[in-house]
């Protein structure tokens, strides 16, 4: 008796009594009942205990020290004395109509928190992956408020026949607020018309799209519209990229090839350059005039990005625009007119320190989800996986 309540205790289910255990190869097999116990009639309402028979079911539980784990309930059928209704014991653990237990469902939804594919699951609790998805079909995700900080970006999703999904996160609390279906204005316009506490929103972190930027202005007017700093600083470094690919084409292989491997020194801070990469600088910069402007522009934008207020940035800005339209370098004189459309939004990052750093983290982690997936097609899927994990 005292190893029986032992068993009952370590499978962790009540009112059940442990008959006897069975394992065959790699197969944890747990015979059990149900304590017996007198039940309502679901027609008539009357109580009974009278059995009319038994049938034995088979449930798959979740695994137990590494073994795969069958329970076999020898299921009580009873019948009503007054109306003559036959029914089933009442099974805690076990939803009616259901073939696996209400832990090992929980168990399925918790492992898919994980960064890891429904396929792996499925092998880690002996489902198939269509159950393991249909289980996860039960979870579901929704927003009623937005906060006061708000990031937007894009990311290939190919979901839901669209190429792009939109992502919303708050970068404040470090939180995915929800994904969208599309990067449509219309169906943008419309989701977050939805909320009626738009007027709360402070602050709108995005890349420099013009897209979001004009969505921003007409849904959040009280808010203050931030361009993600790391997008300032890549129109730079787009530039300076354009101008090396244009001046290596000019040269015979081997020294092509030499420019083309010490890229990431050309890119890099000359305060964080050893003494042979600033010799190595220094004989590049000698042979391309073109080049030797154009590094000396990308380490002068790295002063404005260096500002710590907001009027600081708005003069080395200033500055930094007059030099760039001062040299005879078109990938430079495009970069400027960015700036100055763009001079309000690239301002405010230095006022409130707001990025869409976290926004992009999401995104990567996305991309692993949709590696391991081999990516998911259906997009409510999709948007509750990530939201899933996120959570």
């Amino acid at each position: 008796m005292l190893y029986t309540n032992y068993t009952e205790e370590l499978l962790g289910l009540k009112d059940i009594s442990v008959k006897h255990v069975k394992r065959y190869d790699n197969r944890l097999c747990i015979h059990i009942e149900m304590h017996k116990k007198t039940h309502r009639c679901p027609r008539c309402g009357e109580w009974t205990s009278k059995v009319h028979d038994y049938r034995k079911q088979q449930i798959k539980d979740i695994p137990a020290f590494n073994e795969m784990t069958v329970i076999y309930l020898r299921k009580r059928r009873y019948v009503c004395s007054m109306c003559g209704k036959r029914f089933y014991e009442t099974v805690p653990f076990l939803p009616r109509y259901h073939r696996i237990t209400n832990r090992l469902a929980a168990y399925v939804i918790k492992s898919l928190k994980e960064v890891r594919s429904m396929k792996s699951v499925s092998n880690l609790v002996n489902l198939s992956p269509p159950t393991v998805a249909r289980i996860f079909d039960n979870v579901g995700y929704s927003n009623t408020s937005l906060p006061k900080v708000l990031s937007i970006d894009e990311f290939r999703g190919n979901a839901g026949g669209e190429k792009f999904q939109c992502i919303i996160t708050d970068p404040e609390h470090r939180k995915v607020i929800d994904i969208l279906p599309n990067r449509k204005t219309e169906d943008m316009a419309e989701y977050f018309l939805g909320y009626k506490d738009r007027k709360a929103v402070q602050h709108v972190v995005i890349d420099m799209s013009e897209q979001f930027r004009s969505l921003a202005r007409s849904l959040f007017p009280r808010a203050k519209i931030i361009a993600d700093r790391y997008h300032v600083v890549r129109q730079v470094m787009w530039a300076f990229e354009n101008v090396r690919k244009a001046e290596q084409v000019k040269f015979y292989d081997s020294r092509r090839k030499y420019f083309k491997r010490n890229r990431r020194v050309l890119l890099k801070r000359p305060e964080n350059l050893t003494e042979e990469e600033a010799y190595q600088i220094e004989s590049m910069l000698r042979i391309s005039e073109r080049l030797r402007q154009a590094y000396f522009l990308k380490n002068e934008f790295h002063k404005l990005m260096d500002c710590k207020n907001r009027d600081d940035a708005r003069k080395q800005l200033g500055i930094w625009n007059m030099l760039a339209t001062g040299y005879n370098l078109p990938e430079f004189q495009a970069c400027t007119k960015t700036f100055v459309n763009w001079s309000e939004e690239i301002l405010n990052s230095f006022e409130y320190r707001f990025s869409n750093g976290f926004t992009e983290g999401v995104k990567n982690k996305i991309k692993v989800i949709k590696r391991n997936a081999f990516g998911i097609r259906d997009f409510k899927r999709f948007r509750n996986r990530i939201l899933h994990v996120m959570s």
